[in-house]
Order: structure tokens, then C-alpha cells, then sequence
């Protein structure tokens, strides 16, 4: 069946088509936290934020089909969904951020807020880290790290080094932030230099895909120190820890501390309908407006409305943010419990935990631990420089029941290898 599968996909889709793990999983129904593949065989979700409130959630679903059984259309005609749903996201937003432009993928929301800080400043240098990914428009996959784009990477563009947690950048977990911001300055002095100018900085406030790096509230201070004396903009991609992800508060910025210009937002805001958005003080917005003539097709559209604006409502009638930090302290502390001699470091920041591993191929080990979890019934993934840190990213919903089989199950796999 998996045989037959994969033909027709490369028939149908072309080569070379990413896929999670080396046996692709064929998955054909959702619930809450599980999903089962065709065989009927039942896997622990414990990695994907799309499902932010849980896979298939009744509210939204009941939404979605209420909403397109009665108008879809899109913003160049008046509707009011899509205002109810930027009044109630920006109301959890501070720092003057008061504005949106709905679009459909978290790479359309980067796309945007590069542009932002280009019709902001005039300038088109732009920083990212090193190891990170920001989407795959031709502007965002400048930034990205999984491939380096045909022709080399745009002149504008420079990549700094990520923070880490087992070789911090300045030799120390107390020398990281500062030395963090050096290599930003230097980064914005070349860019200005070579005529670009400086538009702004891109990063993930928990830094995601870098690998969750140990860092904390006051972390980024003086970077945002950098950055404003250079008059560029801070440019916040919450695709991953936003939503009330991180426990302690609704945003990642918020947890670490510091205001952004512009924050975009995606896969979770409607719990897998695809949807994402740009969001802006006013005076970024305007500028933006006034540069670029956009407009959207489906961005903003009232199914995609209604569905943002049950998935925010699960979200704070169901308490998911204070479950999510009750069950956050619960598997931090299974899992830290583990027993294993390459375990190197246990970390985590909400429902977003690392499990790195250290000595020769460690992300070849955490390769085959995720594929042997995996034939065990539980998806999760690895991130890094090197991959060599288990992904855990479970839905909203997931609960000290499923901690414990998580973690059991992880004990059970790391003893075999």
C-alpha cells in the first residue's frame, strides 16, 4: 500500500516530495490528540502545532461548515467576520500592534513583513539566523537555511549565528546575549556598507527551528538595542510559539520580552484551515499600504474568519494556555527523568520541548530514535543545526496521560538503541 502510494505521488506530484519519516505514515483520521493511518493503527500527535486545539475539534469544525453553507467571498467586499477576528487577535497583542492583513500561509505573512520594514526604512538589508527557516516565498526562502537557493544567497541578505544551548555564542550562556547582538551590528554594518541598508531582523522569539535554545526573558535586550539605533524593525515570526504556546504568556515576544514592529502569525490560528496574518502598529501598516498595492484573493475570506475565530475561542474557554503550562512542568519533569548516556540536554519552553543529544552523529541517533518512535505509535520530529534535538510539539490539548506515555515510550526506545 505504502509501495503503491509513493508511485502515484511521484506520477502525480513529481519527484522528490517531502515526506515525514523514512516509512511514510498514511493517515486518514483525526481526533484530539491521536491520529490512525489506513491500517487502523493509532498514533500519539506529539508534534503538531497545526491542530493547535486538537485535531478536528467539533467548534471548529461546526464553524467552518455553518460558514461556508451561508457566504465565502473576500475583503474587497464589506464583511464583518474578518473584523470581529482582528479585534479579537489584536486585543492579545500590546506594544501599539493594532492592525492585520489576513493571507493563507505563514510564508505570505513573512513575505509581508519584509516589505513592511523595506516601506518603513526606505532600505532592503535584512538579518536571520543561520539555522532557521521563515516559509518559501523566493524573499522568505532568502532567509531560510535547508537549502541555500540557486545562485547563492541575494546580496541583501545576511545570516548571523544562532544562539546554542551546548556551545553558546561568546563561550557562555551569560555571554550569548551580547555576543548574540555583535554579530548583528556586524551584520548591519556590512549591509550598509555594501548599500543595502538596514531593513529590519527576522526571528522566531523561542528560536524554533534553531533548536529551542536555553534562552529567557531579557535575552534579546541588546539586540533590540542594536537594531533601533540602526533604525531597522524587529519582524516576530509566531507561526510556532504563538497562541499561548509558551505557558507563561499568549506570545513568545511577550515571554522574552521585548515589543516587535510587525508579528505573523499562521498554521495554528485556525486549527489547520489554512490561514495566516500580518499584523502592524498603524504608522507600518500605512507605509506599506502606501508602497505595495496588495490584495489577497482568499486572505480574510469569512470561512477562514470564522474558523480563526472559534479555534481563539476554544482556546480561552477551554483554558488550553493554563493546561498547556500544568502539562508543560509535568513532561518537562518526565523527561528529564530520562536515562540515556547521550542525552546532552532537556529543555523547554511551554508545550515546545528539545531533547538534544551529544558525541559522533548525534543527529543521525536522534534520527533513528524518531523513526523508532514512530513504529511505536508516537510522531515527533528532531531540530538543530545538526538534528540532532528531538522536536516535541504536541496540540494544546495533550495532558499528563499523554506525558506519561510519551515519556514511557521514550525510555522504552532509548534502552533499545
Amino acid at each position: 500500500m505504502t509501495e503503491a502510494m509513493e508511485a502515484r505521488r511521484a506520477r502525480l506530484m513529481g519527484p522528490n516530495v517531502p515526506t515525514f519519516y523514512r516509512s511514510p505514515v498514511h493517515i486518514v483520521r483525526g481526533q484530539g490528540v491521536w491520529l490512525w493511518d489506513a491500517e487502523g493503527k493509532r498514533y500519539l500527535d506529539c508534534y503538531n502545532n497545526v491542530a493547535h486545539v486538537g485535531h478536528c475539534h467539533p467548534r471548529v469544525v461546526a464553524a467552518i461548515a455553518q460558514q461556508a453553507a451561508v457566504l465565502n467571498t473576500h475583503t474587497r467586499y464589506h464583511h464583518d467576520l474578518v473584523l470581529d477576528y482582528i479585534e479579537r487577535l489584536t486585543a492579545t497583542l500590546g506594544h501599539g500592534i493594532s492592525q492585520a492583513i489576513m493571507v493563507c500561509t505563514g510564508s505570505e505573512a513573512n513575505d509581508l513583513a519584509l516589505r513592511m520594514a523595506q516601506a518603513v526604512t526606505g532600505k532592503t538589508g535584512i538579518i536571520a539566523t543561520d539555522a532557521t527557516y521563515h516559509g518559501n516565498t523566493a524573499a522568505v526562502s532568502q532567509l531560510s537555511t535547508r537549502r541555500p537557493p540557486i545562485g547563492g544567497r541575494a546580496p541583501h541578505v545576511r545570516l548571523v549565528p544562532s544562539p546554542e544551548t551546548l556551545a553558546p555564542l561568546g563561550g557562555s550562556a551569560e555571554a550569548q546575549p551580547a555576543a548574540f547582538a555583535v554579530h548583528v551590528a556586524a551584520a548591519i554594518g556590512e549591509l550598509e556598507a555594501a548599500g543595502f541598508g538596514f531593513s529590519g531582523l527576522m526571528l522566531c522569539p523561542v528560536f524554533a527551528n534553531e533548536g529551542l535554545p536555553e534562552v529567557g526573558p531579557g535575552f534579546l535586550d541588546p539586540v533590540v538595542e542594536v537594531v533601533r539605533k540602526a533604525g531597522g524593525l524587529i519582524l516576530c515570526d509566531e507561526v510556532q510559539p504563538g497562541f499561548g504556546r509558551v505557558g507563561s504568556q499568549f506570545w513568545g515576544h511577550d515571554w522574552l520580552g521585548f515589543a516587535p514592529d510587525v508579528v505573523t502569525v499562521g498554521k495554528p490560528m485556525a486549527n489547520g484551515h489554512p490561514v495566516a496574518a500580518c499584523l502592524a502598529r498603524p504608522e507600518v501598516m500605512a507605509a506599506f499600504r502606501d508602497a505595495f498595492g496588495y490584495f489577497n484573493t482568499f486572505g480574510g475570506n469569512p470561512v477562514s474568519a470564522a474558523a480563526c475565530l472559534a479555534t481563539l475561542q476554544v482556546i480561552e474557554e477551554e483554558g488550553l494556555q493554563a493546561k498547556g503550562a500544568a502539562t508543560s512542568a509535568y513532561l518537562l519533569e518526565r523527561l528529564r527523568s530520562l536515562r540515556h548516556g547521550r542525552i546532552a540536554n532537556v529543555r523547554g519552553v511551554g508545550m515546545f520541548f528539545g531533547l538534544e543529544f551529544g558525541g559522533e552523529n548525534a543527529g543521525d541517533f536522534a534520527a533513528d530514535l524518531v523513526e523508532d518512535m514512530v513504529a511505536r505509535g508516537f510522531l515527533l520530529n528532531r531540530i538543530g543545526r545538526n538534528g540532532a534535538t528531538l522536536k516535541i510539539r504536541p496540540p494544546m490539548v495533550f495532558g499528563r496521560a499523554e506525558a506519561d506515555l510519551l515519556a514511557d515510550a521514550l525510555q522504552t526506545a532509548l534502552d533499545a538503541v
